[in-house]
C-alpha cells in the first residue's frame, strides 16, 4: 500500500516535467545583422531533446515583422550526453539565430522555445518560453538590462494591467449575471451586512490568490509545470457546468418572480439567528465561491497566463499580478454587497424593494442564457441558435417594460399609481433596447452584444446589406475535422490544418490560423468588431486559407483521426485534439489567438490575442 502511494507521487512529480530556466538577449554583429541569443539551464538528473530530434526536439520559433528577417537555420551549443544510445542535451543549453533587422530606432525580437523535460523514461508535457527583447536598431549593444523582458513591461506594468482586466471582468457575459444574485443576497441581511460584505470581496480575493499561489509554490519546489488547461476548458465549455449555471440562474429568476424563496439550510439559518459567525459567513463563502467558479469561463485564460508565467523562471510576480487582478476583480462586487445595506433603510411602501427583485429577474433569465448557449454551440444541439436567443431576450424585455409601465404584476406587487421620472427613464431605456435588438432577427450584427450572443453563423436567415455581410443562408459544416467551414461575414475555411496549409500551398496564398472556441466570448467580439472592417475582409478573403481551430468543439472524431499524447492519452473529440495540436504546435492555450504561415507551414507571424485595434490587425496581416 505504502509503496503504491509512494509510486504514485513519484509519477505525479515526474509529471510536473522542470522548468528550463531561459534567458533571450540580442547582439549585434555588423551592419544590419544581428544574433538572438536564448539560453537555458537544465537542472541535474534531468535533460531535453536537441532540436535534430523530429518527434520531441526542442524547437525555436521567432515571430518575423516587416522589420526582423531570419538569416539562415538555428545553431545548438551544448555538450552532448547519451541515455540509452540516444543523444541528448544536459547541463547549459544555447541556441543562437542570426536575423536581419532593417529600418532604425527601436524594434522588439519576439519569439518561443518549446521542449519537453526528460527525467529517465518519463518526459513531460512540452512547456515554452516566449520572450520579448527590445533591440536599439542603429548601434547600441547595450541589451543586458533589457533580455527577457516581459510582452507586459516590468512588474508595475503588469500590476496596471491586471487592475484593468479585473474590472473589464465585471462587463462579460459569465459575470455580470452574478451582479443581481449579489444585491438580492444582501438585501436579506439583516444585521452584520457590512462585516459580511467586507468578508465577501475577502473571499473572492483569497479564492483566487491562494489557490494559484499553492499552485505556483509547488510548481516551483518541484521544479516543473502544473497543467491547468483542461480544468479550465471542462468549466468554460462542458455541458454539466454550463446547464448547472443556466439552472441556476434560471431558479434565482423564479425565486426573484415569486415561485418561492431561496434560503440556506435550516441549519445555517439557527446558527446566523443566534449570531454564530460560522453560519452567516459559511453563506458568504459559498457566494464568492459561486462567482469565481462562473466566472472562470471569462477568467480562466488571464489565469492561464498568470500560471504559464510561473514555469518560466518567475516567482512573486505570478502571485502579486493575481492578487492586484483579483482585488480590482472583488472591489465592484463588495461595494455592490455594501450598497443593499442602504437600499434596507429605505422607505419599503410600494413595494419598491419587491420591484427591484423582479427586474433582477428578467435580468436573470437574459443573462443565463449564456450559459445554455455556450453548451448548445460546444455540442452542436441547435437549440439556441441566434435568431431563438434573440427572440428570447426580445420578449423578456419587452415584458421587463410593460412591468415597469405597471401593466404586468406579479404576486407580491402593488397597483402603480403615477409613474415616477426614474422608473420612465428606465421604460424608455429598455424599450430603445427592444428595437435596437429587432434588426437582430435579419442578421443585423449588433456589434455591441457580439460577446453575449451566438455567431452570426448559427442564424437561418440573414439579409443581405452589402459586401461584406454574412450570406443569406449559412450552410452548416457536416465534418469539423476536414470540409470547408462557415465563418462570420461569409468567409470559407478548413477545421484541419493540414487540409489548411495543402490548399495554401496549391493556392499560393498563406494561412490564417485562428484559435477559437465555440464559448469564447472575446473570439466573437473580434470576429464582430475587427473581422468585419473592410480592410482585414478583404485581406482574408484574397490573401489567406483560414484554418479555425475550435479548443472546445466536442465532436466525436472517427477511430483513424485519434491522437495519442506522449503520455499516452487518447484524444477522442476535435476540441482536445485542436487543444493538444495549439499547445505543442504554437504553444498557447488560450483564445482567441492568430498565426500567420506561409505554404510550407512555416510561422511568418504570431501570435496576436485579443486586441481591438483594428490598424494593428490589418498590420499583422502584412507580415
Amino acid at each position: 500500500m505504502i509503496a503504491n502511494i509512494l509510486t504514485t507521487l513519484l509519477a505525479l512529480v515526474l509529471q510536473l516535467s522542470p522548468s528550463v530556466i531561459w534567458k533571450a538577449a540580442v547582439e549585434h554583429t555588423e551592419g544590419d545583422r544581428y544574433q538572438l541569443v536564448v539560453s537555458g539551464d537544465i537542472p541535474r538528473d534531468y535533460y531535453v531533446h536537441p532540436m535534430s530530434d523530429p518527434n520531441v526536439g526542442t524547437l525555436l520559433e521567432v515571430n518575423t515583422t516587416d522589420q526582423v528577417f531570419l538569416a539562415g537555420k538555428p545553431v545548438e551549443e551544448y555538450t552532448p550526453s547519451d541515455y540509452k544510445g540516444e543523444e541528448v542535451v544536459t547541463g547549459a543549453y544555447v541556441i543562437r539565430q542570426d536575423i536581419q533587422i532593417n529600418g532604425s530606432g527601436r524594434t522588439v525580437v519576439e519569439g518561443t522555445v518549446t521542449w519537453s523535460a526528460c527525467s529517465g523514461d518519463f518526459c513531460g508535457m512540452p512547456e515554452d518560453y516566449e520572450f520579448s527583447v527590445p533591440v536599439e536598431i542603429l548601434g547600441s549593444a547595450q541589451q543586458d538590462g533589457q533580455a527577457g523582458t516581459s510582452r507586459s513591461g516590468n512588474l508595475w506594468g503588469l500590476i496596471l494591467e491586471a487592475i484593468l482586466w479585473g474590472f473589464l471582468m465585471l462587463l462579460t457575459p459569465c459575470v455580470f449575471p452574478m451582479v443581481p444574485m449579489t444585491v438580492s443576497y444582501f438585501i436579506k441581511q439583516e444585521s452584520g451586512g457590512r462585516f459580511k460584505a467586507l468578508m465577501y470581496g475577502l473571499f473572492i480575493v483569497l479564492l483566487y490568490t491562494v489557490p494559484i499561489s499553492i499552485i505556483i509554490g509547488l510548481t516551483w519546489l518541484l521544479g516543473g509545470e502544473t497543467v491547468t488547461a483542461d480544468i479550465f476548458n471542462w468549466l468554460s465549455t462542458h455541458w454539466l457546468p454550463n446547464i448547472l449555471f443556466f439552472l441556476i440562474f434560471m431558479a434565482f429568476a423564479a425565486s426573484f418572480f415569486g415561485a418561492f424563496e431561496i434560503v440556506l439550510p435550516a441549519g445555517w439559518t439557527t446558527k446566523a439567528d443566534s449570531g454564530s459567525s460560522k453560519g452567516g459567513l459559511l453563506g458568504v463563502f459559498f457566494l464568492a465561491l459561486t462567482l469565481v467558479l462562473v466566472s472562470f469561463s471569462c477568467t480562466g485564460p488571464i489565469v492561464g497566463t498568470v500560471l504559464i508565467k510561473s514555469t518560466q523562471g518567475e516567482f512573486w510576480t505570478p502571485m502579486v499580478t493575481m492578487l492586484a487582478f483579483s482585488i480590482a476583480f472583488a472591489l465592484p462586487f463588495a461595494l455592490l454587497a455594501f450598497f443593499p445595506s442602504v437600499l434596507k433603510k429605505l422607505p419599503k411602501s410600494g413595494g419598491w424593494l419587491g420591484s427591484v427583485k423582479v427586474v433582477l429577474g428578467f435580468i436573470e433569465i437574459a443573462l443565463g442564457l449564456k450559459f445554455l448557449s455556450t453548451a448548445d454551440q460546444t455540442y452542436h444541439w441547435h437549440l439556441l441558435d441566434r435568431e431563438v436567443y434573440l427572440a428570447i431576450w426580445i420578449v423578456c424585455f419587452t415584458l421587463l417594460g410593460f412591468y415597469l409601465l405597471g401593466k404586468i404584476r406579479f404576486k407580491y406587487d402593488s397597483p402603480l399609481e403615477y409613474l415616477s421620472v426614474g422608473r420612465l427613464a428606465l421604460v424608455i431605456a429598455d424599450f430603445a433596447f427592444v428595437l435596437y435588438l429587432l434588426p437582430g432577427l435579419w442578421g443585423a450584427p449588433l456589434k455591441a452584444l457580439s460577446g453575449y450572443l451566438p455567431p452570426l453563423e448559427t442564424q437561418d436567415f440573414v439579409l443581405r446589406t452589402g459586401p461584406s455581410s454574412a450570406p443569406a443562408v449559412l450552410s452548416e459544416a457536416k465534418d469539423l475535422t476536414g470540409s470547408e467551414l462557415s465563418l462570420p461575414h461569409g468567409l470559407t475555411g478548413y477545421g484541419r490544418l493540414e487540409d489548411g496549409i495543402a490548399a495554401a500551398k496549391a493556392s499560393g496564398k498563406k494561412v490564417f490560423v485562428d484559435i477559437t472556441g465555440h464559448g469564447c466570448v472575446n473570439c466573437r467580439e473580434m470576429e464582430a468588431r475587427v473581422w468585419s472592417d473592410p480592410r482585414v475582409l478583404q485581406r482574408l478573403q484574397n490573401d489567406y486559407v483560414i484554418v479555425s481551430l475550435y479548443v472546445d468543439d466536442k465532436t466525436k472524431l472517427p477511430e483513424d483521426q485519434w491522437v495519442t499524447t506522449d503520455r499516452g492519452k487518447v484524444l477522442k473529440d476535435v476540441g482536445r485534439v485542436n487543444s493538444y495540436l495549439v499547445l505543442n504546435r504554437f504553444g498557447v492555450n488560450s483564445q482567441p489567438n492568430y498565426f500567420l504561415l506561409d505554404g510550407d507551414g512555416n510561422t511568418l507571424a504570431g501570435p496576436r490575442g485579443y486586441n481591438l485595434d483594428t490598424d494593428a490587425f490589418v498590420k499583422f496581416l502584412e507580415p
